[in-house]
């Protein structure tokens, strides 16, 4: 894994008010970068200014506002203007500032997502059986904050006892499906696997990815007090493989879960991503706060050519990590607009009526749909927020698991949850709905949901039983 693929990756997993602060400090450390002022924009025709943009669009059921409220074109007040690549015009809903007073407090304050939280949400909307669930669950809560999985698989088992009679092999296989979840390494129960999981998403052509995974399963631990001589010795290598292939093992990160323990809980939420509606088509464009705000110092750049050849060599150094930060933020940019791109296009619906239209969509979909992996997407989208007219809502919130409602189709279980709480809001409430009769009334509409299905939904919206219903009434 290159330096630039590593810089790639850990920025495209920041979030924005992150990102800021790792530019803030890349500005500090290297002189050839300087922040740039935003261009004084162009007036168009009615004074206000306007703004270059990147965006996309998908198709609407009808023209005007977005469901919820007023479409972008109708507001009295003007607000900051955009311009499209075919010349049109688009209002940014975001205003002068994120970090408003009045401006509502679900944008002003993000939850921390701890590694337990980022496992089970894939773990949910992996197409598992509810028995597998159930052990993915067990597995993902005895997995450290280093990612690691300490507590023997048998033990595993045995918690899961007696709901839930195990073997060991079942563990197993669940596991290997819990260790291809992002961040790649987790679930590992010893540095070899660790570091043997993160060179399997490696490519096969990767400079001594072989012979890395020779010594992960291997002689790993006799690395640090034999050393790379040593290592070429008992292989019986050319001592420069070695190096190559321990030089790869070093790039590696050997405590993947620390990546989610390292995120710090973000004051404000800055939407990555902007989504609004015009003339009868949803758009999506990255916020003004994702655009790169740095740039390279030519100044300095022109100094290199007259400069000695110590300090020649010091400013080539810089300007080589200038381009490779410049062109990580390119690539982070592009891809959270082709996964926004690709959300846009399956939930149109979503944004449209709410909850009850969200459709059952995977990480495994969304990377097979813009040629990108599972983990990749997973980064893309983690503390991600996209700004739209029903709010400002994280990029999680789009998928969801599915289920089969036996008319050749799948609801989303958002989608369920959101039909159960109109049920109970349009109940009598001296005689509420039971459980079994959520189910039933489910099941006239399409969707056969078991008791127990609807009860675990019913206690994840934190909405009391029938019984306590009735007493509260």
């Amino acid at each position: 894994m290159t330096p630039q693929l590593r810089q790639a990756i850990r920025l495209l997993q920041l979030s924005a008010v992150e990102l800021e602060a790792e530019l803030a400090s890349a500005v500090e450390s290297n002189p050839l970068l300087d922040w740039t002022e935003p261009a004084a924009p162009e007036p168009d025709a009615s004074g206000e200014p306007v703004h270059a943009s990147s965006v996309t669009s998908a198709s609407s059921s009808e023209d005007g506002a977005g469901p919820g409220g007023d479409g972008p074109n109708s507001d009295a007040t003007p607000e900051p203007e955009w311009t499209m690549d075919d010349g049109e015009t688009w209002y940014e809903r975001v205003g002068p500032s994120d970090h408003d007073d009045d401006s509502p407090a679900a944008e002003q304050v993000a939850d921390a997502e701890t590694l337990l939280d980022h496992l089970l949400w894939q773990l949910h909307l992996s197409p598992l059986s509810l028995r597998d669930r159930s052990i993915g669950v067990a597995i993902i809560e005895a997995i450290d904050d280093d990612g690691y999985l300490r507590e023997p698989l048998q033990a595993i088992a045995d918690s899961l006892a007696p709901e839930l009679s195990v073997g060991e092999d079942e563990v197993m296989t669940v596991l290997h499906q819990v260790q291809r979840f992002d961040p790649v390494g987790t679930g590992a129960r010893s540095l070899g696997e660790c570091l043997s999981l993160q060179l399997g998403t490696l490519p096969d052509d990767t400079p001594g990815k072989a012979l890395a995974l020779q010594i992960a399963v291997g002689p790993l631990e006799r690395l640090p007090r034999i050393g790379v001589p040593g290592l070429a010795a008992e292989l019986k290598l050319d001592p420069a493989q070695v190096e190559t292939a321990v030089q790869l093992l070093r790039s590696l990160d050997p405590r993947p879960g620390a990546q989610m323990g390292a995120i710090s809980t973000d004051t404000y939420v800055t939407p990555d991503v902007v989504i609004w509606r015009q003339h009868g088509l949803w758009r999506v464009a990255l916020s003004e706060a994702m655009r790169p705000r740095i740039s390279i110092h030519r100044g300095y750049e022109g100094m290199i050519r007259h400069a000695s050849a110590s300090d020649a060599s010091y400013l080539r150094g810089h300007l080589q990590e200038a381009r490779w930060l410049l062109k990580s933020l390119e690539a982070r940019g592009d891809t959270l607009l082709k996964v926004a791109r690709c959300l846009l296009k399956q939930q149109a619906a979503f944004l449209e009526f709410g909850d009850s239209a969200l459709r059952p969509l995977t990480l495994r979909e969304v990377a097979n749909e813009v040629g990108l992996h599972e983990s990749t997407v997973s980064r893309a989208i983690a503390r991600k927020y996209a700004r739209n007219p029903r709010g400002t809502v994280p990029l999680r919130a789009f998928f969801a698991s599915g289920i089969d409602t036996g008319a050749g189709g799948e609801a989303s279980s958002t989608a369920i949850q959101a039909m159960i709480r109109r049920l109970i809001e349009a109940e009598n409430p001296r005689k509420p709905l039971s459980d079994a009769r959520l189910a039933e009334t489910l099941k006239a509409t399409g969707v056969p949901v078991a008791r127990r299905t609807v009860a675990k939904y019913r206690e994840a919206m934190s909405i009391p039983s029938s019984q306590d219903r009735v007493r509260m009434a």
